[in-house]
């Protein structure tokens, strides 16, 4: 049967994915289970996306009532759940700001980089439309977010692009690559695929007050530290600093496609400016109703602060453990990594991770990735680091 599904895809599908044939079935908490039973401790979570684990009763239950209901009528109509999620999104991020609902991460920095463009629309004086991203950044798919994506290696064979993104090496260069057609500024707080590299907080708050009086928009790419990932809902708050634009997506939805643009210009966009078809739907918008709620229970009472450290600890302790084989742990909130000293030990150790039923991720070069769901339980933590020693002491045999 796997046998037969591993054809059809190769014969089916379009190959854009280095794809592993474990056929998972079924999943309950950080635990996925494959064909023959066998249970995985899934330290990856679908790339940040099922935040509230597999199988989540309370999420099934919403969005099969929601499905028995109505699951689409167009943006043409007033969508309740996306109203409260709205509603919801603003007032637990404590930003004055309006939300546009899409159906992904990348679609959400699309709508930014459309606000940023028509922010400098000024009549009368030369036009605004220079974007500045960093050096490792990942963005998106699109044509548009590939060119914000400051990655040449992602920009192969799919030009020509747009113009007007402008690439700096890091936080300290970014004052210097500004011109007088320079409109916005769009980072990551944590690069996802750089590396899970935090920036600096006090040359991130430096940079915020340089924007602020240049009259630049300071716009942060949130699609993998939000919704609680970092410990909060936005990174943004952990840095203290006021984004005029903020883009989410992955955790929101707890798997079901969503994504978000949040800015501080109300009033940026008339009807017709932008749309989005599925966007905020009546599915994907209960969806991320329901997710918030669990994971504002989860932050409430203490428990995510709780799983932060423990995991955290445990990353230290097998740094500590091995630093022949690892260099430091990075990372905040449950975004974490550990950073390795060989690339093929890096590769070696996501397949050994998978042998003994623990799953991991890369992200650039020389990182081990850890993106756990955000109600993972203590006893998974455990058990999963336990497999996860299994596979690092495999290394040295």
């Amino acid at each position: 049967m796997v046998e037969d599904l591993k054809q059809m895809d190769l014969d089916y599908v379009l190959h854009t994915y280095a794809r592993d044939y474990t056929h998972f079935v079924k999943g309950s908490g950080a635990r996925l289970f494959d064909k023959s039973g066998r249970d995985y401790i899934d330290f990856g979570s679908g790339i940040a996306v099922c935040s509230v684990g597999h199988g989540n009763e309370r999420l099934a239950k919403a969005l099969s009532e929601q499905a028995y209901n109505l699951i689409h009528t167009s943006n043409l109509y007033c969508i309740e759940p996306q109203v409260r999620l709205a509603k919801k999104l603003v007032e637990l991020s404590g930003y004055d700001m309006r939300v546009f609902f899409a159906n992904s991460g990348a679609e959400a920095n699309e709508g930014a980089l459309k606000i940023a463009r028509k922010f400098g629309e000024e009549l009368g004086k030369i036009k605004r439309y220079q974007i500045i991203t960093l050096d490792s950044s990942f963005h998106g798919r699109t044509i548009s977010t590939l060119k914000a994506t400051a990655q040449n290696k992602m920009h192969h064979y799919f030009g020509p692009y747009p113009d007007g993104f402008v690439y700096a090496k890091n936080l300290a260069e970014i004052p210097h690559k500004v011109s007088n057609i320079t409109c916005a500024v769009l980072l990551e707080l944590v690069q996802g695929e750089g590396g899970i590299t935090p920036l600096d907080r006090e040359e991130i708050l430096h940079l915020e007050k340089f924007l602020k009086e240049k009259n630049i928009l300071f716009m942060v790419d949130e699609v993998q530290t939000g919704i609680y990932r970092s410990g909060e809902l936005f990174a943004s708050r952990k840095y203290g600093i006021n984004p005029d634009v903020i883009t989410t997506a992955k955790g929101l939805g707890g798997g079901v496609p969503i994504g978000a643009v949040m800015t501080t210009l109300k009033d940026i966009f008339v009807a017709g400016d932008h749309g989005s078809t599925f966007g905020g739907n009546f599915l994907s918008t209960r969806a991320g109703l329901e997710v918030l709620e669990i994971l504002e229970e989860e932050k409430s009472s203490g428990r995510l602060d709780t799983k932060i450290e423990c995991f955290s600890v445990k990353l230290q302790n097998l740094q500590k453990t091995y630093p022949e084989i690892f260099i430091e742990e990075v990372g905040l909130g449950l975004m974490r990594g550990l950073r390795m000293r060989n690339l093929d030990t890096l590769e070696n150790l996501l397949k050994n991770a998978k042998q003994n039923q623990v799953l991991i991720l890369k992200s650039g070069k020389n990182t081990a990735r850890f993106l756990p769901p955000l109600t993972i339980t203590l006893e998974e933590i455990e058990e999963g680091f336990k497999r996860l020693e299994r596979a690092i002491r495999d290394l040295k045999l």
